[in-house]
């Protein structure tokens, strides 16, 4: 197949680029944000455009030809859409539409949204099913349910060929340091302070990052047209306790640990079923324990990748967001 894979610069995505250009032909769509990096791309072999998926015309240009959209892009972190919803507004809804309709005049065969958990809201007990009703709690989450829901309508009024994979928190190398594990890996490395929100003790369902691809990759090719699939990870701890394990792996002691005010809204905890993906034959391989152990092993070894991050604009939102200077 000729794969049009959009937000392939970030994180997920440039980790399925890398599993999916071993057996297609890819094209890379990529707006090339603060998260977006080029370099993310070295190992894989591909065509890059330049671009918004919100821009009709680049889209068109950057599908025609292609077999199957995979759309990554996304603005991602829950905090940036509680400061401003207008850039989530624009690429979860108006950017899945605008490849909606491209993929729809241009005949293309497969169409696949890469959506997240947070659609679903808070769970207690339990786990979601894809038949749960989406209550999503942020600007972030609300915008990525419009996306899902936008899917949906295309595949039931024009008869797309598309589906949706819902993972659970992911996580691994390359992952822009806003998020919690790369975030705090990084401080703890540093000798920084750790910041923690509220009580520390939000639920998280934990997803190798590579399991997530390989998920992706499977629904691609052998899911129902029309359906989601959950895809969650095979572990789940309390946000503290990540924090105390990379701590020690890091070989750091407790007291860098800063209690700081709960985000707005903040969820208490994610649980997915992944039943029906399973049904496919995916099963996570990687557990948490050694997921993070690789993890935080990567960014020991891989200075040059994140130093030029922790200098630039991260710095400001750090400051902005936590109300100290990264480093003191």
């Amino acid at each position: 197949m000729k794969l049009l894979v959009t937000g392939a610069a970030g994180f997920i995505g440039s980790t399925y680029a890398r599993l999916a250009a071993g057996e297609h032909d890819v094209t890379v769509l990529d707006k090339l944000t603060y998260a977006g990096r080029r370099e993310n791309l070295e190992e894989v072999e591909h065509v890059f455009v330049h671009g918004s998926i919100s821009d009709p015309g680049i889209v068109r240009k950057a599908m025609e030809g292609c077999d199957a959209v995979v759309n990554f892009a996304a603005e991602s972190h829950v905090d940036r859409s509680i400061a401003g919803q207008d850039p989530f507004v624009e690429t979860h809804v108006i950017g899945t539409g605008v490849l909606l309709e491209a993929a729809r005049q241009l005949g293309v065969a497969r169409y696949l949204q890469v959506s997240t958990d947070e659609v679903y809201g808070s769970i207690a007990s339990g786990s979601f099913t894809e038949s749960s009703p989406l209550d999503p709690s942020s600007p972030y989450s609300a915008t990525k349910a419009a996306g899902d829901l936008l899917v949906s309508s295309h595949v039931h009024t024009h008869g797309i060929e598309a589906v949706i994979c819902r993972g659970s928190n992911n996580y691994g190398p390359r992952q822009y340091p806003e998020k919690l594990i790369p975030l705090i890996t990084l401080n703890a490395l540093q000798g920084d302070r750790l910041p923690v929100y509220g009580d520390g003790r939000q639920v998280r369902n934990w997803l190798f990052v590579e399991d997530f691809a390989r998920a992706i990759h499977l629904v691609l090719q052998e899911g129902e047209p029309g359906r989601v699939y959950n895809v969650g990870g095979p572990d789940e701890c309390e946000n503290i306790d990540v924090v105390r394990r990379v701590l020690a792996l890091a070989g750091r002691d407790e007291s860098l640990i800063e209690y700081v005010t709960d985000r707005p809204g903040h969820d208490r905890r994610y649980s997915l079923c992944s039943d029906r993906v399973r049904e496919l034959g995916w099963q996570a391989q990687v557990h948490f324990e050694e997921g993070l152990t690789r993890t935080v092993q990567w960014y020991r070894d891989n200075e040059p990748w994140w130093a030029p991050i922790r200098s630039g604009e991260y710095r400001e939102y750090y400051e902005r967001q936590y109300g100290r200077v990264l480093g003191r």
